[in-house]
Order: C-alpha cells, then sequence, then structure tokens
C-alpha cells in the first residue's frame, strides 16, 4: 500500500532514503510556519489593545525590525555561501540560532509592565530591539535552511515534494501555535476582548511556543545531512563583493520574474493578514469567533494541498496558481460589502464572512505554492550564468521578501488605519459609551478597513497572477539546464543545439556566449546532452561521467 501511495504521488525511492531525509529537514518548518502565524495574527493587535501603543507607533516597531532584516538577511547569504565545513555550508548556523530564537520570541511578548500610554518612547524602544533580535534569529535558521534545499533535492519534482512535505510541517507548527495561544488567553479570560489585562497570558504564550520552536529547529539541525563544503571555491572579499553578488543575482531574467512576482504576492497577503483582525474586530464585530474563523481558514488552506500538489507534479510548477488564485481574489472581494454581523441578518453575515474564510485562504495557498516552488530552480539558472552555487544569495531573497514586505506592510496598515481615524486599545471604549455598541468605530474607520484588507490586496493579487503568466521555465528546461551544468563542470565545454541555446536565453536573460555555461567552449570537442529512449535528459553523475572519460 505504501508503494501504490508513493506512485501515485509521485514520490520516487524508499522510505529510509527518500521520505526520512524530507521529514528531517522539515522539522524547522514547525518553527518557520507556527512563529509567523502567531505574530501575523496577534502581534500587532498585542501592541495596540495590550501594549496600548498606537496604530502608527505599532507600525514604526515593526518597520524599524524590518529595516534591521534587510540588512542582516545579505550578510546571512554571503556568510553561507563562503562557508568551507565537512558537515556543509548551512547546519551549524541553524544551531546558533537557537538560543537567539529562544530568548527573542519569549521577550517578544513580555513587556515588563511598560505601557504606551504612559510611556510610549520606552515601550516603542523596548519592542523596538526585542524584535530586531528576533528578526535576527529567523534570518541565523532561516536563510540557512532555504538555502540548503537546493543541495538536497537537486531534482526538479523532487524539490516539489520536498516543500510539500515542508508544507505540512508548517501547518504541524501553525495547528498546536493555534492551539496553545488561544487555550491561553482562554484560560485567562482573554479570549473575547484583549485590552491592558491581558498580558499574562501572552508572557505564557511566549516561553510555551519558544521551547516548541527552538526543539523543532534542533531536530532538524541534529538529523539532517548535506555534503562537506570543505573544497567550495569562493571569490577574494573586498568593500564591493557583497554589491557586486546581489547585483548579480538580477542579471537573472528568471529571478526577476519570480521577485517581482513573488513581491506582489507577498504584498497582497501581508496587507490582508495585517488587517484581518480589524476587519473581523470592527468592520464584521465578530471578534469572539476570532478562533473558530481561523481554524476555518487553516482547514480550507490545508484543504487545497492536494490539488495544488496534483497539478504541480502533472502540468508544472505555474498551473495552481493559475487555477486557484482566482478564488483568493473571490475571498477579498467579499470585504468590499461586509457588514456587521449584528441585528436579524446576523446569522447571513457570519456565513459570509465564513464564505470569504474559506475562498481566500484555499485561493492564496495556489500562489504561494507557485512561489515556493519555484524558488530552488533559480540556483541552477543562476549557476548557468555564473558557474557558481550562491544558495545563500539567492535564499536571502526568498527569505526577505516573505519577512520585510510583511513588516513594511504591517507599518502602511496601522499608519493608513490610523489615517482614516481607526481606534485601538483602551481608548475604544469611549466610542463604545457613545454608541451603545461593542468595537464601534467611525464610517472613516470602516473604510480604511476595506481598502487594507480587501481593495489592495486585490489589485497586488491580480498583478502577481499576471506576473506569473510570463514565467517561462519548464521542467524539461531545468532538466536540460542541469544536464549541460554537469556537462560543463565535467569536461570544461558542452555543446546544444541552437534551440538549447534559445531556451537557455529566454529563461537566463542573458547572450548564451556571455553565460559561464556558452564560455569558453571548444568547438572541437563534442559535448551534447544525452537522453534517454523517452527524449529525456540524462544527469550523468561524477562517478558516471569519469567512467564516459574512460572510453575516450
Amino acid at each position: 500500500m505504501g508503494e501504490k501511495i508513493k506512485r501515485a504521488i509521485g514520490v520516487e525511492g524508499d522510505f529510509k532514503t527518500t521520505i526520512v531525509p524530507m521529514i528531517n529537514y522539515s522539522y524547522a518548518n514547525m518553527f518557520m510556519g507556527g512563529a509567523g502565524y502567531i505574530i501575523s495574527m496577534y502581534f500587532t493587535v498585542f501592541l495596540t489593545d495590550v501594549v496600548n501603543l498606537t496604530l502608527s507607533q505599532a507600525g514604526i516597531v515593526v518597520m524599524l525590525a524590518t529595516v534591521w532584516d534587510a540588512v542582516t538577511d545579505p550578510v546571512m547569504g554571503i556568510i553561507t555561501d563562503r562557508t568551507r565545513s565537512k558537515t556543509g555550508k548551512h547546519r551549524r548556523y541553524l544551531l546558533w540560532g537557537i538560543p537567539v530564537l529562544f530568548v527573542s520570541y519569549t521577550l517578544l511578548w513580555n513587556s515588563f509592565g511598560l505601557d504606551g500610554q504612559a510611556n510610549p518612547a520606552k515601550a516603542m524602544a523596548y519592542f523596538i530591539i526585542v524584535y530586531m533580535l528576533y528578526k535576527t534569529a529567523y534570518t541565523i535558521i532561516g536563510v540557512p535552511h532555504t538555502a540548503m534545499l537546493p543541495e538536497l533535492a537537486p531534482e526538479y519534482n523532487l524539490r516539489t515534494q520536498y516543500n510539500s512535505v515542508g508544507y505540512l510541517f508548517n501547518s504541524a507548527g501553525m495547528v498546536p501555535s493555534f492551539i496553545i495561544t488561544v487555550g491561553i488567553l482562554w484560560l485567562f479570560g482573554s479570549n473575547d476582548d484583549l485590552t491592558s489585562a491581558s498580558k499574562k497570558p501572552f508572557i505564557t504564550v511566549g516561553l510555551i511556543l519558544s521551547l516548541f520552536y527552538s526543539f523543532a529547529v534542533f531536530l532538524t539541525y541534529s538529523k539532517t545531512r548535506e555534503p562537506s563544503s570543505l573544497n567550495n571555491k569562493v571569490e577574494p572579499f573586498d568593500a564591493k563583493y557583497v554589491f557586486r553578488e546581489y547585483a548579480l543575482v538580477f542579471k537573472n531574467r528568471s529571478f526577476r520574474q519570480y521577485f517581482f512576482m513573488s513581491l506582489a504576492y507577498q504584498f497582497s497577503t501581508g496587507f490582508y493578514a495585517n488587517s484581518k483582525v480589524y476587519y473581523i474586530k470592527y468592520l464584521a464585530n465578530q471578534y469572539s469567533m476570532y478562533a473558530v474563523i481561523n481554524t476555518v481558514a487553516g482547514i480550507a488552506e490545508s484543504a487545497a494541498f492536494p490539488l495544488n500538489y496534483a497539478l504541480t507534479i502533472k502540468y508544472g510548477k505555474k498551473k495552481c496558481g493559475n487555477i486557484v488564485t482566482p478564488l483568493m481574489v473571490a475571498g477579498l472581494a467579499i470585504g468590499l460589502f461586509m457588514r456587521s454581523g449584528n441585528g436579524g441578518s446576523s446569522i447571513f453575515w457570519v456565513m459570509i464572512m465564513m464564505l470569504s474564510m474559506i475562498l481566500y485562504p484555499f485561493g492564496m495557498s495556489g500562489l504561494g505554492f507557485v512561489s515556493t516552488n519555484i524558488f530552488p530552480d533559480l540556483t541552477d539558472v543562476d549557476e548557468l550564468i555564473t558557474g557558481r552555487r550562491r544558495e545563500g544569495v539567492i535564499a536571502t531573497f526568498s527569505t526577505l521578501i516573505k519577512k520585510s514586505i510583511s513588516g513594511v506592510m504591517a507599518a502602511m496598515v496601522g499608519f493608513t488605519l490610523q489615517g482614516f481615524g481607526l481606534v485601538t486599545g483602551d481608548t475604544v471604549s469611549e466610542y463604545e459609551k457613545a454608541t451603545g455598541q461593542l468595537f464601534a468605530q467611525s464610517g472613516s474607520a470602516i473604510l480604511g478597513v476595506r481598502i487594507c484588507v480587501a481593495v489592495i490586496p486585490i489589485f497586488a493579487a491580480i498583478i502577481a497572477l499576471i506576473l506569473l503568466k510570463n514565467f517561462k521555465m519548464t521542467k524539461e528546461d531545468h532538466t536540460m539546464i542541469r544536464a549541460a551544468i554537469a556537462v560543463k563542470h565535467k569536461y570544461g565545454s558542452v555543446t546544444l543545439t541552437d534551440e538549447q541555446k534559445k531556451r537557455c536565453e529566454l529563461i537566463s536573460g542573458q547572450k548564451f556566449k556571455k553565460t559561464w555555461l556558452g564560455s569558453n567552449n571548444d568547438e572541437s570537442e563534442n559535448h551534447t546532452l544525452e537522453t534517454d529512449e523517452n527524449g529525456k535528459y540524462i544527469i550523468l553523475t561524477e562517478k558516471e561521467m569519469k567512467q564516459k572519460l574512460r572510453k575516450y
């Protein structure tokens, strides 16, 4: 039965040599999925409603930490690419990041009695420093972990399978994190509303989740194995080295397409994620159902996984984005006309809210799956251009997009909502007393929520979908590139057909002769790519190449 299931989902190899390494690599995803999920759900509202910072002050906290993140990510990418170690370029950094993760995530949810109304400067300074420390921890762990994947899974579909297992472990981090958080808030009586009296439960949440995430990262460190990097060749380091390395990345057309598509996608999801709690609390007036609503959303996102995986394996890495993303737009569109659930039509509007929470995450998962699966292939296109493996540099942009855009969106949402007059924290009670309604807000504030939770995300999602259609690399292209790289590394020269050269140029955005793959080719030698009986490219291992050389 196990073999039948593996064949059905396209997994090659036995359980011990194929499935177990995927699981071992993916333990750290419980941290990256769970920690970010709880932050996106609760951190901004924790700052505004519990610590009593204003929306703009909370936005500044997140924005400054994001600026710091933008500095540390590229540095970490360079460090991993230049690391020489018998145990590989990346694993050691996971271990080093664990104590930083534990301390920072614990402190992130503990204000030590600081209050944004009584002393906003001290409260802001504390959370800026702590959030920057957490961003540093995520960088130390996230960049090497992401950069490790292309080495562990060189094949096109194998990378999708690794990412799919990682996706499941993201959920394995998100679900218990959510249950722990909601359960602790419920025990302390803070699940229906968050106020300045809700500080104790968040301290408990931070401590428990820090232990959980640290253990998950340690499992990946202790169980994952990667090739030695002792023979890793690096260029001389100077003041201009970092700039040159990252400028070179953008010469890659496939990377540019991926970058701007992911940028638009993260812009859409970032705006939505950072305004969803205000959408539920002040627009739909359903904060008492916050836990239920997020549970439904999580189930809907998970339910999309089998469809996304099947479409990817059968039709390529773009298909699920093209098919599923319109549902994301439909879910966002509900926010344009959502009304309060109070009154005689409350059941109707609760059902509409639930429909929104099903359509959006189900559709959102399509573009997310595409973005995650395209990334590892970019390292091979980069090697086509440069002749070097630069997983750390490429991974930097993958993690930087996800983290920095989320941070920037938090700041932009905060400034936008405050500009439209949304009030938060203990001051919201004045509006409630004046209107006699729980969670009352002005008409202008409600408009601001609609803009942040629907208008901007819809626009950005449509742009991402358009950009996805322009991504050209297929599975056959990727296999051809890897086969050509292998031949070039072994013989110092590779012979491609005119059609193969055109595909390389289309994917890389460079003239073939100006790439490493096309340079210094000896026309007197004929090292063509081999194919099997089905016309698929054969990627020779180093041992097979040595055997072939002996025949010459």
